[in-house]
């Protein structure tokens, strides 16, 4: 709402285009001695008192309070939700133009909601093209701006937020950011159920990478609980797609392939290619889990085509991880050497997760050459990403490789070493370094308990 003094001034401008008196547009409900008042700026007009005047003038209240014509704002929201389609079903670069017009826009007329919807779009589009700085610098902004709002209106970005630092390898900090918001989501009341399994399902797959498996498999179990009181299909789907991980690190592979393809059902419907293509990607990953090697090699090539075919360079390389393990286990070791060489040469910038699987799977290809030194040098470098990340699962199995090589070449004390420091990152079943996990949601959940996990070492799909 504008200044006094400039609603006075449009109040009386209005009303003498119209022909009216203030006695006239007062009655019946004030007096003209108020209307007078708020004209010459004295008075800050209620809600009520400018929804009637408005009605009165033949006006909007939003362009009495604001001077800007009411249809400027749904415009720019419907041009918001085809920038949205553009991202979903196009490409994101094209999409991010759109979105910073908007923003322009929005900023120019002053709309605070429009304005943080366009920069929720930019970093959106930002993930996407694997700009994780940019992405965290544009979700930082909206939560800036909606710092008054209730923490619902403001779940979107700290997802975002937690996304993009999950993508960077810093899995503690992305624990931390989305447990801390479930944990205020629950202190203050608004169980908005929407907005907790938006949260819930973006901390499946940090909990996961950690080891934290009973706090996935909890954090799983409670949006599924909450998905009935869910309307968006796009958020279910995404939530059927974290909670697949969840089956598939307890060696439930059927129940993990049956949420996927619940997944996949929505996403071909509301033609959301990105998600569609990770669909297919898990998938894969799941069939490769179950030594379906051919079926898997196509469900990631047909992932990795989608992705390359919307510039969604970080997601395309992590893809290539895991089609590249595929193709080393079908004896096809130049093909997945070759894959993995391109994706180096992104460097970390992808994901010390990823990046370290890929020295990973390089490691074991040049074992399975003799070739030992090679092997140790990327094992190494496997362990020094993986370590910063805090991937506790694949952190002891890779120390495990580097003990199993170093105790072949005779270095028993080194081995020694590798055994004792992966022993030290395997963490116990249902932690992390965070302290206690998020409650659960009033009345969501009776107790329940985590199967065990089966984890083979290998990175998985987000």
């Amino acid at each position: 709402m504008d200044e006094p003094a400039e609603i006075g001034r449009r109040v009386a401008r209005m009303r003498a285009e119209r022909g009216l008196t203030q006695r006239a547009l007062a009655e019946p409900s004030y007096t003209a001695a108020y209307v007078s008042t708020l004209e010459a700026g004295k008075v800050r007009p209620s809600e009520a008192a400018l929804r009637f005047l408005a009605e009165r003038l033949g006006t909007s209240y939003e362009e009495l309070a604001t001077g800007r014509p009411a249809h400027l704002a749904t415009e720019l929201r419907l041009a918001l939700t085809d920038a949205q389609r553009t991202l979903a079903t196009g490409d994101a670069a094209e999409a991010a133009a759109r979105y910073r017009q908007l923003l322009a826009d929005a900023e120019r007329l002053g709309l605070a909601a429009e304005r943080a919807e366009a920069l929720l779009g930019l970093g959106d589009c930002a993930l996407e093209s694997g700009e994780l700085a940019a992405a965290i610098g544009h979700f930082e902004a909206v939560e800036r701006l909606l710092a008054g709002e209730p923490l619902p209106r403001r779940a979107r970005a700290v997802r975002g937020r937690a996304v993009a630092h999950l993508l960077a390898g810093e899995l503690r900090y992305a624990c931390y950011l989305l447990e801390s918001a479930i944990d205020e989501l629950d202190a203050s009341g608004l169980a908005d159920p929407e907005a907790l399994v938006l949260l819930y399902a973006a901390v499946i797959g940090p909990y996961i990478d950690m080891g934290a498996h009973a706090r996935a498999a909890r954090a799983a179990e409670i949006a599924l609980a909450l998905a009935p009181r869910v309307d968006d299909p796009a958020l279910l789907a995404g939530m059927h797609r974290q909670v697949a991980r969840t089956f598939l690190a307890a060696g439930r592979t059927a129940d993990a392939d049956a949420s996927l393809a619940k997944a996949q059902a929505i996403y071909r419907q509301l033609q959301l290619r990105t998600d569609l293509a990770h669909c297919h990607w898990m998938r894969g990953y799941v069939q490769a889990q179950n030594g379906e090697l051919p079926a898997a090699e196509a469900e990631l090539r047909t992932a990795r085509d989608m992705l390359a075919a919307r510039r969604a360079a970080l997601y395309t390389a992590q893809v290539e991880v895991e089609l590249a393990d595929v193709l080393r286990r079908l004896g096809r070791g130049e093909e997945a050497a070759e894959l993995l060489a391109g994706l180096l040469e992104l460097g970390d910038s992808h994901g010390a997760v990823h990046a370290g699987g890929a020295h990973r799977l390089l490691g074991l290809m040049a074992e399975e050459r003799g070739e030992t030194e090679c092997a140790e040098q990327h094992y190494v470098q496997a362990l020094a990403l993986l370590e910063r990340s805090g991937a506790s699962g694949d952190l002891a199995d890779l120390c495990r490789l580097l003990g199993d090589l170093l105790r072949r070449t005779g270095r028993t004390e080194a081995a020694l070493d590798a055994y004792r420091t992966g022993l030290g990152h395997r963490a116990a079943p249902g932690t992390t370094t965070l302290g206690p996990a998020p409650a659960a949601p009033p009345a969501v959940l009776g107790s329940g308990s985590a199967r065990p996990a089966r984890r083979d070492g290998t990175s998985r799909p987000g």
